[in-house]
């Protein structure tokens, strides 16, 4: 009788049940097929989308690489020749030592920030403007597996740009690179990463935000190249009128430069001693978490990117 009353629009449901039913049992095989409708198969971190996608910009970089790694070590390093050439003479010294010394380690890590922020920049923005912004959205992919391997693979350029901009300056006569023991180089470890990450967050966020290559060049241009240039890099932020010495401690690149320079120098001008370093690497920690919490809040709610 339970046969007989069900209705013809209860059949192809009950239908699909024992077809769900059956895959899972896997028939006579009595192996697990695919697992029940509406429930996840992917559970966890989607390591090989992750890692698929990091790979995906990590080759896109690499295939135009005269343009992403090289070109800006090169012209990166024309700063130092022109600063040490037109500053430099009479053996001028800034913290103990030679001027040209003092101002590579800066340039280094803003070259790196700059990259970083350009690498993440484009991701969301080429495509939104190609119409190809489904490719990144389709994909099983969280949106904190989605933020990872974008800003991991900005990072990868930075990195792959201070390496190249390094070798360049080891290379350079009128400069020396030397580490400060190994509180130096943990300082330069972390405050390299923290700015590399730092600026691959706020491009991707960026990238977000802007409708077309305009607002990106716009960021780049009223943004993140003034912050850089004016962030200690050329010079001691103790050279300036207290105004500005207020102003320039307000700025994150300033603490990043400023601490990436103490793991060659040992010194920096963030404050006298290691405390206010470390302290400086604790605050940039803590400004980088609100920037991928505020970031990863965006790519939840699809703000520019879905309909």
């Amino acid at each position: 009788m339970a046969d007989q009353a069900q209705t013809p629009q209860s059949r192809p449901a009950a239908l699909a049940a024992d077809t769900d039913a059956a895959f899972v049992q896997g028939g006579d095989a009595g192996r697990t097929r695919f697992a029940p409708r509406g429930q996840p198969v992917i559970t966890g971190i989607n390591r090989i989308g992750l890692w698929s996608l990091y790979i995906k910009e990590v080759r896109r970089f690499l295939k135009v690489q005269t343009q992403t790694i090289w070109g800006p070590a090169v012209s990166t390093v024309l700063f130092l020749v022109i600063f040490d050439v037109a500053l430099g003479r009479g053996d001028r010294s800034v913290l103990g030592v030679p001027f040209a010394d003092f101002i590579a380690p800066g340039l280094i890590v803003m070259a790196m920030m700059q990259n970083a922020f350009a690498n993440s920049s484009f991701s969301f923005l080429s495509g939104k403007i190609q119409g190809t912004i489904i490719d990144l959205l389709m994909p099983p992919l969280s949106e904190g597996e989605l933020m990872a391997g974008i800003v991991l693979a900005a990072m990868t350029r930075a990195v792959a740009v201070g390496a190249a901009l390094a070798l360049a300056i080891a290379l350079y006569p009128g400069a020396a690179l030397h580490l400060a023991g190994w509180v130096g180089a943990l300082a330069i470890v972390w405050f390299g990463l923290m700015g590399a990450a730092m600026l691959s967050l706020f491009g991707l966020i960026t990238s977000l935000w802007a409708e077309k290559f305009d607002h990106n060049a716009a960021i780049t241009t009223l943004v993140v190249a003034p912050l850089a240039l004016l962030s200690g890099t050329f010079y001691l932020i103790d050279n300036l009128a207290p105004l500005f010495q207020t102003i320039s401690r307000l700025n994150p690149f300033f603490y990043v430069i400023s601490g990436f320079r103490f793991g060659f120098l040992g010194a920096s001008d963030i404050g006298p001693g290691t405390m206010p370093v470390v302290w400086a690497g604790i605050g940039l920690g803590a400004f980088n978490l609100a920037l991928a919490v505020i970031c990863y809040k965006l790519l939840k709610s699809g703000w520019k990117i879905k309909a």
